[in-house]
């Protein structure tokens, strides 16, 4: 039921700076005493969200992650440099685990960061082994090395985009047209019975999931039909994607189709009613759909729309650049 995408990586932090061993030597003072530096700390790897990430596409072609080692310390107990962490962005919803047991490590689900692998100490330098009865000690500490670790991310969360309808609206077609996911088509009711989720990768901006969400029907926010099921995917969604059928609108009542989903979006929750929504005048291909657009379009109240087909890629470009505006500007938001 839910969109999962995973990355194996390998994560190794930074091995922390050698001590040094020096001595202090200047005119005048021939004993000027030890002056080793300590060495630096490793680097940690960081593994943070980032609201703008929206799936693990970014971590496909690397699967070894290595912060920086600390520089070793130096004379005139100078410390060596810190090693710098490196940071990996992932999206909300991310599950860090760890790759041996299976364990769950840590569920990145708001804006956070999380140190997944410290970075060595440093050792430390001989200054630090000064003692009343050794004054002139001749030993430094190693760095502590790094953490390497394996681990799966996995993203579990629904669509950015819900693809919303009366059945047979041609949401399967449109998530096939637009994504490399192949759902059950059919000319026939509840075609989709279980939501389908597709990777879009658009030619500008972040890859988004689209979910085909099963028809919705009249009664469905009371439990008719699939109801609660259909009504609470879509409730986490940013975006709604508002597909009607040119074919099949009623001249008489040409919004009715329309008016009776955001009827049970709103009488379920608020939220849905305020979503955004592109609504989409499909099936265009088709000569019989001309009239039905006309009649929605001249009807008093009516949405803004985009006219497709989805089954011939007409007006398909035009609408995954509408998509992906609005979910930039809600991330600006």
């Amino acid at each position: 039921m839910k969109f999962v995408d995973s990355a194996k990586i390998t994560v190794s932090s930074g091995a922390g700076g050698r001590g040094c061993v020096s001595f202090r030597r200047e005119k005048f003072i021939p004993r000027g005493g030890p002056d080793g530096g300590d060495g630096g700390q490793g680097g940690s790897i960081i593994i943070a969200t980032n609201l703008r990430k929206r799936t693990l596409y970014h971590l496909r072609h690397k699967s070894h992650f290595q912060a920086k080692n600390g520089a070793p310390g130096q004379g005139s107990q100078k410390t060596g440099r810190n090693g710098a962490d490196l940071v990996i962005e992932v999206p909300p919803g991310t599950m860090v685990i760890d790759g041996e047991t299976g364990d769950l490590i840590k569920d990145l689900v708001e804006e956070e960061r999380f140190v997944i692998a410290r970075g060595g100490r440093g050792g430390r330098g001989n200054t630090r082994f000064k003692t009343s009865t050794n004054r002139a000690p001749r030993m430094a500490q190693p760095g502590e090395p790094g953490q390497t670790l394996s681990i799966r991310l996995e993203l579990k969360l629904l669509a950015d985009v819900g693809l919303i309808g009366l059945p047979n609206a041609g949401k399967s077609t449109l998530i096939s047209a637009i994504s490399s996911a192949r759902p059950k088509i059919g000319d026939y009711p509840f075609t989709t019975l279980y939501p389908n989720l597709g990777v879009v990768y658009p030619p500008h901006g972040e890859p988004y999931v689209v979910a085909d969400i099963p028809g919705l029907i009249k009664g469905a926010h009371s439990g008719a039909g699939l109801g609660h099921q259909f009504l609470r995917h879509i409730e986490r969604t940013q975006i709604l994607v508002h597909l009607v059928d040119a074919t099949m609108i009623d001249v008489e009542d040409p919004l009715a189709g329309y008016r009776t989903i955001d009827h049970e979006m709103a009488q379920y929750s608020e939220t849905l009613a305020r979503k955004t929504q592109i609504v989409i005048l499909n099936k265009m291909d088709l000569p019989e759909a001309i009239a039905g657009a006309e009649s929605f379009k001249s009807t008093p109240d009516a949405p803004d729309t985009l006219e497709i087909s989805a089954a011939t890629g007409e007006g398909i470009p035009a609408l995954m650049n509408r998509i992906s505006q609005e979910l930039a500007w809600l991330d600006e938001s």
